[in-house]
C-alpha cells in the first residue's frame, strides 16, 4: 500500500469499532436481564461469562451438572451462559456490566486481567486440576467442499484473490490465536520476524471484514457465504462443517497454535454472594469423566486420554507449538502483539 489511501483498511478498522460497540451494548443489556431475573447474593444461580463458540458445549455440561446437583442436594440451579469474543467478555467482568460467577475463556491472559483489576485471586490457575485448563483446542481451516482454492498451508492464505475470514484479534481469543499461529507458522520455520511482520501484514490484507468473535465470523462464513477460508477454533470447524450439508470442509495445516482455554471463579463476585463453593464445585465437574467425555464428542481436546479413547475420537497429526515457542509467556504476548501499539495494532491501523 505504501502510504496510499487505504479505504478497504480503513472499512475494515471502521468495521472493527463498530463491532465492539454493538458487542458492548449487548453486554449491558443481557446484563440488564440477568440484574431483573437473577438478583445479586441469589444462591441458586451462577453466571458463566464464556468465550464465543462454546454454546454448544456450556448447554450441555450444564445440564448434566445441573442434573447431578439435583440429585445430590434436592435443590434446582439455574446457570447463565454469555458468549462473545474472550477478550470483550473478559472486559464486560471488569466494567462490571456482566457480574460473572465463573469465567471460561479462551486465553490464559484474558483470566489474567481480571486477576491484576483484583476479581481473581493470586495463584487461581493452581486451584483446579491440569492448571485450570479442561481442555485444550487449535486453530484450523474452514474451506468450501472441494477446496477449490487449493489451501493446505498457510502460504496458500496469500493466494491471490484469496479472502481469509478471521474475528478482530483486539476482541477475540480467536483472533488472537489466528494471528499468533500465523506467526509461528513463519518464525518456527526459519523465518525471520521481519518476514513474520510482512506476512501478517499481507495475511490482514486478504481479509475483508473482522467480526468481533468466532461465531460471528462462523455466520459471515458458512451462512453469508463471504470468503474463501475461515481460521476458526477446531471445535467450531466441526459444527460449522456438521451443519453445512456437505458445503464445508475441514484443511489441518501442518503446524498451528495449542490454543490453552482456561476457567475460574470470580472471588470478589462470589464472596459476595456466597456462591464460593457452588462455584468451586461447578468448575471441579468440568475435570470429571462425564464432563471431559462431552467435550472429546464436540471437538474439543480434553485433558483426560481416556476420554478421547471412550468416545472413540481420533484427532487428525497436526504439529501444536505453544505461545511460549514465540513468546516469553502469555504477558509477553500480550504486550508485544496485542496491547495498544503492538503489532497488530501497527498492522491493522489505518493507512493515509
Amino acid at each position: 500500500m505504501n502510504g496510499q489511501h487505504d479505504p478497504k483498511g480503513l472499512m475494515s478498522f471502521l468495521h472493527r469499532r463498530l463491532e465492539v460497540a454493538a458487542v458492548i451494548a449487548v453486554v449491558v443489556a443481557f446484563a440488564a436481564i440477568v440484574a431483573r431475573n437473577y438478583p445479586a447474593g441469589g444462591p441458586e444461580s451462577l453466571l458463566n461469562v464464556s468465550y464465543d463458540p462454546t454454546r454448544e458445549l456450556y448447554q450441555a455440561l450444564n445440564q448434566q451438572f445441573v442434573a447431578e446437583y439435583a440429585r445430590r442436594t434436592g435443590r434446582h440451579l439455574t446457570i447463565i451462559q454469555s458468549h462473545g469474543g474472550s477478550t470483550g467478555q473478559a472486559r464486560a467482568v471488569i466494567s462490571g456490566a456482566a457480574p460473572a460467577d465463573v469465567v471460561t475463556l479462551g486465553l490464559y491472559s484474558d483470566i489474567d486481567a481480571l486477576r491484576k483489576r483484583h476479581l481473581i485471586a493470586d495463584g487461581w490457575a493452581d486451584r483446579l486440576p491440569h492448571h485450570s485448563q479442561p481442555y485444550t483446542s487449535t486453530v484450523v481451516f474452514v474451506v468450501r467442499a472441494g477446496n477449490p482454492r487449493h489451501i493446505h498451508d498457510w502460504p496458500d492464505l496469500l493466494q491471490t484473490g484469496v479472502e481469509i475470514i478471521t474475528p478482530d484479534p483486539k476482541t477475540s481469543g480467536n483472533g488472537k490465536l489466528s494471528a499468533l499461529a500465523a506467526w509461528g507458522a513463519i518464525v518456527l520455520r526459519g523465518g525471520t520476524e521481519q518476514q513474520a511482520r510482512q506476512y501478517l501484514q499481507q495475511f490482514y490484507e486478504h481479509v475483508p471484514v473482522l467480526d468481533a468473535g468466532a461465531r460471528s465470523a462462523a455466520t459471515t462464513f458458512a451462512v453469508q457465504e463471504v470468503g474463501d477460508v475461515h481460521l476458526t477454533w477446531e471445535n467450531e470447524a466441526v459444527r460449522e462443517v456438521a451443519d453445512s450439508q456437505g458445503k464445508l470442509q475441514i484443511v489441518y495445516p501442518p503446524l498451528s497454535i495449542l490454543a490453552e482455554p482456561y476457567v475460574a471463579w470470580v472471588d470478589a463476585n462470589v464472596v459476595r454472594d456466597g456462591k464460593q463453593e457452588i462455584a468451586r464445585e461447578y468448575l471441579a465437574f468440568l475435570f470429571g469423566d462425564q464432563a471431559q467425555q462431552t467435550m472429546a464428542r464436540l471437538g474439543y481436546r480434553p485433558y483426560s486420554q481416556g476420554a478421547l479413547q471412550q468416545v472413540g475420537l481420533r484427532l487428525p497429526a497436526i504439529s501444536l507449538f505453544p505461545v511460549t515457542a514465540i513468546a516469553h509467556d502469555w504477558d509477553d504476548a500480550q504486550t508485544k502483539f496485542f496491547a495498544e501499539n503492538g503489532i497488530i495494532d501497527a498492522l491493522l491501523r489505518p493507512r493515509t
